[in-house]
């Protein structure tokens, strides 16, 4: 078992690095934060007994040695970097309990069949240059140098970024893992939702991934006089989508499985005594299973543009992203739910809504990935929060997870 204690303090020793006077943290990716976040868990790597080395996109990684140093590698990890003003939990507990089981191995003199390596991905949340999993796409061979212009808010771009933070973008080819050379990728997070409290259940095995397909829907109508346009003789694009927003909460929810939110609304001209003349707002559609979100887009748009014809309005829908859903492996969610049943946990599965840096990682290795609770399934704020005893847990499965992993052929 895992050493309850010195995960923990490590779990709070790193939450003090760029914590903000709200109590929420900030460490953006390239910043002296994350500079020194990586340089306190180098240390940690380093008290674990591991290799520790960065490659070309600034993935930090501590590597334990298999008894067969040419088989392809266990990796597990997840990051260090935040949001603005986010929680201690999400990528932080699975880079230390990563940490965490590798030091409790070598504390007990196990050895492995596979090398196993701790990485800590570059810039997972993607806050401050509005693009993220830089270091996981840098991995799987998906990062491009046109990627690297994505500036943030001071006009500064990730290539300037690196640059400025010793590592040269021309090299970020060099990262690439080769096909055969990684045999699977584990990772341990928050729930970031309440599946798992409402359960009373402290670990859970995520079945898969659910990918987001984001739309832009731009409803045109006719601007008019508020006060002198009767009812009977509007085109009011506002009115229409509203309906489209309803729809969309109604196809949703009858798949049990599929979740769509409208984030961001505008409306033109904008005057509170004026028609609105036109409409824009995104679509936010997610579903572990492609075929079901496929349904549930091609449900709302045929009812969008019903709608839109029913009030002689004009509709354009526009693809901002779409992003196919990650299956978790089923031979890892079955080692892991043996490694549940191990240490007494009864082994629960479930889909996870947020994305995480496997999803870039399907065409290089098999993932799989665990849960814990998360209070009040709050995340990416300061209240977010995993108890002491739930962390464990997690580290606990995660290390039996691996270390079966890790010795199978």
């Amino acid at each position: 078992m895992i050493n309850q204690d010195r995960l923990w303090n490590r779990l709070m020793e790193l939450g003090s690095i760029g914590k903000q006077e709200s109590g929420g943290i900030t460490r953006l990716s390239f910043t002296e934060n994350e500079r020194k976040a990586k340089e306190l868990v180098t240390s940690y790597m380093v008290e674990a007994g591991l290799k520790v080395y960065e490659d070309t996109v600034g993935n930090l990684i501590g590597r334990k040695e298999g008894t067969n140093q040419n088989a392809p590698v266990v990796l597990v990890g997840s990051h260090i970097d935040s949001v603005y003003n986010g929680g201690n939990f999400d990528g932080p507990l699975g880079v230390l309990s990563g940490i965490e089981i590798l030091q409790t191995m070598n504390e007990q003199g196990i050895t492995t069949v596979h090398p196993i390596e701790v990485i800590v991905f570059t810039d997972e949340e993607g806050a401050r240059f509005s693009f993220g999993m830089i270091g996981s796409r840098g991995i799987a061979g998906t990062l491009t140098l046109e990627e690297l212009q994505n500036k943030d808010q001071q006009g500064i771009t990730v290539a300037q970024a690196m640059s400025e933070a010793g590592y040269d973008p021309l090299l970020i080819d060099q990262s690439v893992r080769s096909i055969g050379s990684v045999k699977a990728y584990v990772e341990l997070h928050i729930e970031q939702g309440k599946v798992l409290e409402n359960d009373n259940l402290s670990v859970g095995i995520v079945t898969g991934i659910a990918g987001p397909l984001w739309l832009k829907f731009t409803v045109e109508g006719k601007a008019g006089h508020a006060g002198t346009t009767p009812m009977n003789d509007r085109n009011d694009a506002l009115v229409a989508a509203s309906q489209i927003v309803q729809l969309i909460e109604t196809e949703s929810a009858k798949t049990g499985s599929t979740v769509g939110t409208v984030g961001q609304l505008q409306l033109f001209p904008g005057g509170i005594n004026i028609i609105p003349g036109k409409v824009e707002f995104t679509l936010d559609l997610r579903d572990v299973n492609e075929a079901i979100r496929v349904g549930v887009e091609n449900r709302i748009i045929e009812g969008a543009k019903i709608l839109c014809e029913q009030r002689s309005v004009g509709l354009q829908v526009e693809v901002l992203q779409r992003i196919a859903p990650s299956l978790c492996s089923n031979e890892i969610q079955d080692i892991a739910k043996l490694a549940c049943e191990t240490i007494g946990i009864e082994p629960f599965f479930l889909p996870s809504g947020a994305g995480h840096d496997c999803m870039q990682l399907t065409s290089l290795c098999p993932i799989g990935m665990l849960f814990i609770r998360s209070k009040d399934g709050i995340s990416h704020n300061p209240a977010e929060w995993s108890s002491k005893e739930d962390c464990t847990d997690g580290a606990n499965v995660l290390y039996h997870t691996v270390l079966q992993l890790s010795n199978n052929e």
